[in-house]
Formats: C-alpha cells, structure tokens, sequence
C-alpha cells in the first residue's frame, strides 16, 4: 500500500510539473494545442467525406499518412543507437542521456499510431487488430506482426522510462537485475519493428519495386542515422534550457556512429540502383520514374536526387573528425540526414512502388491539403508527448523533485526545467 501511495505521489507531482511553467513553455504548448486542433477538423472532414478527401486513389493507395509511418518507425528504433554503447559497452557519457532516447521512442510510436488510425478508411474498425480484443490472424499475417512489435516497444518504453524516472523521484537505485534484461531486450525489439515493416512491403508480390532482399537493411541502416539528427539537435536544445549535464563526447560519438550508418545507408541504396539499372528488367521502370521520370511525368526527380546529394553531403560531414564536431556543420549535417531520409522513406518509397500501376498508369500523387493538416495535427501529439515527457523529467533526472523535497522545492524545479 505503500508503495501505491507513493506511485500515485509520483503521478500527482509529474502532473503539477507539466501544468506549471513560464511564458515560452505556455507559449510552446497553445501552439501544438491549435495545430492537434486544426488537425482534428480536418480529419472529420474526412471521416465524413471518407479517403476521396485525400489525393489517395486505387492507383497509389497509401500516400503521405505511410510515408509518415514508415519514417516514423525507423525514428523509434534509433533508440538502440544509445541502448547499445550505454548498456552493451558500459559507455557512461552516453547512458545518462539514454532515457531521452526512449523517451523519443515512445513519442515516436504515438504518432505511428496516430497515422495509422487515420490511414484507416474505417476507423470504427480498428479494434480488429487490437491484440486480445480483434482477430489478429497471427501468426499469418504481417499486419498483425506489425501491430504486436510495435505496441511491444512501446509497452516496454514506457515502463522503463517510468520505473526511472519513479527510481530518481523516491531517490532510490534502480535494480538493475530489471532494468539492464529489459533495456538490452529493446535492442531486439527496435530492430523487429522496422524489420517487420520491411516486410510489409516486401508481402506485396505484385510491387517489383519492393521485391528486394535489402529493403529490410535499408530500413534499418537509415533509421540509425535520420533517428540520432533528430536527437542531437534536442540534446543540444535541452543542454542550453535545462541543467542537464551532456557531454560534448557523448553527442559526437552517436554523430561518429551515423557517418558508419548513413555510409551503409548510401551503399545499400547504390546497390539496388545498381540491380535495377544493369539487369534493365521491365522492372526497371519504377527505378526510372523515380530517378529520371517515365513518359513525360518528372515529379519525383528532383525529390529523389535532393535526397541522395543530402545523404552524400551529411556523410561527408560526419565522416570527417573536423566537421562533425564543428557545431555549425554537425547541425547542417543533422538537417540534411533527415531531409534526405525523410524523402527516401516518403515520396522515394510509397509513390515508386504504385507507379505505374498495373495497367501502366501513372497516377501523379501530392497529398491534399487535408492529409497535410491532419499529419500536422499527429506530428503536434507527438511533439506535445515528447515534451510533456521532459517536462517532468527533467527535474526528477536532476535530482531538484523528488518525493521528499519536491513540494518544497516545486518552484525552482519548474524554472530548471524551463
């Protein structure tokens, strides 16, 4: 009983840390309020309208809301990018701040939630792929997969970043005989989710353009680098708002490991070009369209070298000591990895594989403005979690709110943590 008393101290207090804060933190939180707002108008416009809202249509049948998705997921497995020099190399530096990466995870996987219930054409029947409540059709089906690893991940996310951040307000160790078998079981974990969503495209036999053996270690290898850019850009962010101790050697080394996967990334995409354009199959033409457009139709093209000559630049500017721990180039650096992935895991994977169709169509797919407003709306859910989830952190993680002195001490841990 004690125990609960104390657990539902630590929820009461974590609430009063997030409802409290200055002008710039009210300021930040209005502002994803109105976007979740328009975002949720726009999304009973096309509930009541159905999908014909969107610029989806049989030919190109997943669009923006997947791309989003896909992306996303590889945000969430990057976690491990912390997991592994922390827990599996005992690298202190970088296992301070791997609760911030979990926390990201967990923000991550609220917004692939969000967009796959809203890609959903019956959202009144999502319960169907509920585990224990729907009808799964595990262990056949891929969806199903998908459904399990993700919410597994974020299952056991949650509880970690829970039970320490609860550890750190009863100001007692955490037993590690916990902690460390479920950290190093997030490795597996992280790695099956994006795995998994490969093979969701891969399932798709009559799509050519995803038939491939490495599209999973593409996946993988871009999310564990387009996941760190955006973790090193609010690293730096919270080292200059909050108290947070973080290292200069801890941000430079996970730029050191992204310069080994965007490398791996770039030589994965290289090697698939090289498959499609020597062998020049009839299969060729999704590569085509693509890279250099196909009877007249050019959209894609400049989206698609953009992300290559991104890719290349933020490699070379990690890859080389000077640049990468020069803040000005590691932060363009950041920018462009996740620009270019970004388009390579949207517009560079979902829109090739349906075009053309199988009729030899080519549907010209742009997302409508109600697809916009709507991912809009779920990126402002995510960023409200991530931030929310800092909010009481932050204090608990510096030790200034804990279940002893944190009512005494309430003020100068809400100004601490901006």
């Amino acid at each position: 009983m004690a125990v609960l008393r104390t657990f539902a101290s630590f929820v009461a207090d974590s609430a009063r840390l997030v409802l409290k804060g200055g002008r710039l933190y009210y300021a930040w939180i209005a502002f994803l309020l109105v976007l979740i707002a328009v975002g949720a108008v726009a999304y009973t416009g096309q509930l009541r309208e159905g999908l014909i809202a969107t610029h989806m249509r049989d030919q190109v049948s997943w669009g923006f809301y997947i791309g989003n998705f896909t992306f996303l997921v590889g945000v969430a497995a990057a976690a491990i990018m912390l997991v592994i020099p922390a827990y599996v190399y005992n690298w202190e530096p970088i296992k301070e701040i791997t609760i911030l990466g979990e926390m990201l995870a967990i923000s991550a996987l609220v917004m692939c939630l969000g967009f796959v219930l809203v890609d959903i054409g019956r959202p009144d029947r999502f319960w169907h792929i509920l585990p224990f409540i729907g009808h799964l059709n595990w262990p056949s089906s891929l969806l199903a997969w998908d459904v399990l690893v993700l919410n597994t991940y974020l299952i056991l996310n949650a509880f970690v970043v829970t039970y320490l951040l609860y550890c750190a307000y009863t100001e007692k160790h955490y037993v590690k005989k916990l902690v460390l078998p479920l950290v190093l079981f997030s490795i597996p974990m992280a790695v099956s989710i994006h795995t998994v969503t490969a093979y969701l495209y891969n399932g798709l036999a009559s799509r050519p353009f995803w038939n491939s053996a490495i599209l999973a270690p593409r996946f993988l290898a871009s999310a564990f680098c387009s996941g760190p850019a955006i973790l090193l850009i609010l690293l730096q962010i919270l080292r200059k708002t909050t108290k947070l101790r973080i290292k200069d050697e801890a941000i430079f080394k996970v730029a050191e490991l992204m310069a080994y996967t965007m490398g791996f990334n770039l030589f994965l995409t290289a090697a698939e070009a090289f498959k499609e354009f020597y062998s020049n199959t009839q299969h060729v033409v999704y590569m085509q369209y693509l890279y250099f457009g196909l009877k007249g139709h050019y959209a894609l093209v400049p989206f698609a070298w953009a992300s290559v000559l991104c890719g290349l630049a933020a490699f070379i500017l990690f890859l080389v000591p000077k640049t990468r721990k020069n803040w000005i180039t590691l932060n363009i650096g950041c920018v462009l990895i996740y620009s270019s992935v970004y388009i390579e895991k949207g517009m560079g994977l979902i829109i090739p594989g349906f075009t053309p169709d199988t009729l030899g169509e080519i549907y010209v797919y742009r997302p409508s403005l109600t697809e916009v407003l709507v991912a809009g709306g779920i990126f402002a859910i995510g960023f409200l979690v991530f931030t929310l989830l800092l909010k009481a952190a932050v204090p608990m993680m510096l030790g200034e709110f804990t279940h002893t002195k944190g009512r005494d001490r309430f003020k100068d841990a809400v100004s601490s943590a901006g």
